[in-house]
């Protein structure tokens, strides 16, 4: 099976997991708008693909859909049973992924508590055994991990990484610890390219860390000398980051792209997501002219995206 990783020109662009943001409404905006260069889906649970059953097989299952406009378009699965890995890497395979990126940075309690996430980090020998056991489906394997748990672990965390011959590593530029609350330390990220060439590995390294748009993306990338760059945070509101490096929109283009994501959101994933997960966006939608404070207090209110495409309507139709 080709390794899409190894035909990607630097620097790439790709568009980070978020859970309960990159749901599959959410990621097809993004390639209508215009796509980066890899899609990841939301973080998955191989565990509760091979347990679940019933209502609670369709919510992962509905975590998987994607369509052909999202390609390369990467699964995210986390486990701390290889077994569960390996049967989950095959699924995905079969779905007709075009990678696999193993999760060993979240740092949810409860995710940890499982020994995922962030807790591989402190499990180098498990967290390769993962590996190995995604591996045994025949498609590429990623990781997304952190510089360390408490400290900076990079120079020990990484190698054991690089060893199992990863097609890429993308490294959030803080420690577990530190969470989001300090800024991120691109430098750090330079020093993961040096890890890799000094042992003469072919993983690409995928920076990660208060990117605010493309052009500060190229900037770090020039920076630090990584491969691509993942974009998180940057995507809330603006579907059309990947595709205009300098774009404005008016009020009335934010507000197209809410009602086309509320369209998407009632034709993929009702019945299975909870309304809720599509307030989270619409303080990035509605900010920055007079009026949008009242708007998103009313859209706030709303119990359903079929009334807030009502109220995003006739506001529209207002301007």
């Amino acid at each position: 099976m080709v390794d899409f990783w190894k035909t990607l020109t630097g620097p790439f662009f790709v568009q980070a997991p978020l859970e309960d943001v990159t749901d599959a409404a959410f990621r097809r905006l993004i390639a209508e708008y215009g796509k980066p260069d890899v899609m990841f889906t939301e973080f998955t649970s191989a565990d509760g693909l091979v347990l679940s059953s019933g209502n609670g097989r369709k919510k992962i299952e509905k975590k998987l859909l994607y369509n052909e406009s999202e390609r390369p378009i990467v699964a995210q699965l986390f486990s701390a049973v290889p077994s569960h890995m390996e049967y989950a890497s095959c699924v995905v395979r079969d779905l007709g992924f075009d990678g696999i990126d193993i999760n060993m940075g979240c740092p949810d309690r409860a995710v940890e508590r499982g020994g995922c996430g962030a807790a591989l980090m402190k499990n180098p020998k498990l967290a390769r055994e993962l590996i190995r056991s995604a591996k045994k489906s025949g498609l590429p394997v990623s990781v997304k991990t952190r510089i360390g748990y408490n400290e900076d672990e990079l120079d020990t965390w990484l190698p054991e990484l690089c060893a199992e011959e990863l097609s890429a590593v993308s490294i959030h530029a803080r420690t577990r610890k530190e969470m989001s609350d300090v800024p991120a330390r691109w430098d750090v990220i330079a020093r993961a390219v040096q890890l890799r060439d000094r042992r003469g590995a072919s993983t690409r390294i995928i920076g990660n860390g208060d990117v605010k748009d493309v052009n500060d993306a190229r900037a770090k990338a020039r920076e630090s000398g990584c491969d691509g760059v993942m974009l998180g945070r940057a995507l809330f509101g603006t579907p059309w980051l990947f595709a205009h490096e300098t774009y404005i929109p008016n009020p009335k283009e934010k507000l197209t792209a809410l009602l086309r994501h509320l369209e998407l959101f009632e034709t993929l994933l009702s019945g299975t997501t909870h309304y809720a997960v599509m307030k989270k966006h619409y303080k990035a939608y509605v900010s920055g002219w007079d009026g949008a404070k009242e708007l998103r207090i009313a859209l706030m209110e709303t119990s359903d995206a079929d009334s807030a495409r009502s109220l995003v309507t006739k506001y529209c139709n207002s301007l």
